[in-house]
Order: C-alpha cells, then sequence, then structure tokens
C-alpha cells in the first residue's frame, strides 16, 4: 500500500489513495476511517493545501461511494465526493 502511495507524483492522487487504501484494508481495531481522513489530511497540509472535513456529505452517500470501490474496485464515486469536498473547502474557508 505505501509503496503504490508513494509512487505518485500528484499529491491529490496520494491523498485520496491513502484515503480509501487505510480505510479498506482495516489495520487498526478501530477508528480506520477516521485515521484515514487524518492522514490524507495530513499528506494535503504538508503541500499546503487545505484539509477535507467531508461535513457535507451524505453518511450513506460516503459509504456507498466505499462500498462500490470494496466490492468493484471502482474508485470513480468516491474520487468525485473527494473532489466535491475539496472545492467545498476552497470556497468556503478560503
Amino acid at each position: 500500500m505505501c509503496n503504490l502511495i508513494n509512487t505518485r507524483h500528484i499529491i491529490f492522487e496520494k491523498a485520496l489513495l491513502a484515503l480509501v487504501l487505510i480505510s479498506y484494508i482495516q489495520p487498526f481495531a478501530d477508528g480506520n476511517k477516521r485515521t484515514a481522513r487524518i492522514i490524507s489530511n495530513g499528506l494535503l497540509m504538508h503541500h499546503n493545501y487545505c484539509p477535507l472535513s467531508f461535513r457535507t456529505v451524505d453518511s450513506l452517500d460516503y459509504k456507498k461511494a466505499m462500498l462500490v470501490f470494496y466490492e468493484q474496485n471502482n474508485l470513480s464515486v468516491f474520487k468525485r465526493i473527494f473532489i466535491e469536498q475539496f472545492e467545498f473547502a476552497v470556497h468556503t474557508y478560503f
């Protein structure tokens, strides 16, 4: 997983992959999705981008997007949410 993330040169790809892959592999007993969001935001902030809160995403839509990735290996639904949340953060906080 780390090799896949580290081979990416575009920070948004790294942050998105960290978010979905850590959530997917479930390395901790609890808090995997929260931890994944913190790591993803840490990557963004380290490169001077604003963090994402996902506060405007319906929890069912978030879960459905993750399930599409888990079950179909399709990142497109979650990628759309990620982009929308970045646009929301930029327009709302800056």
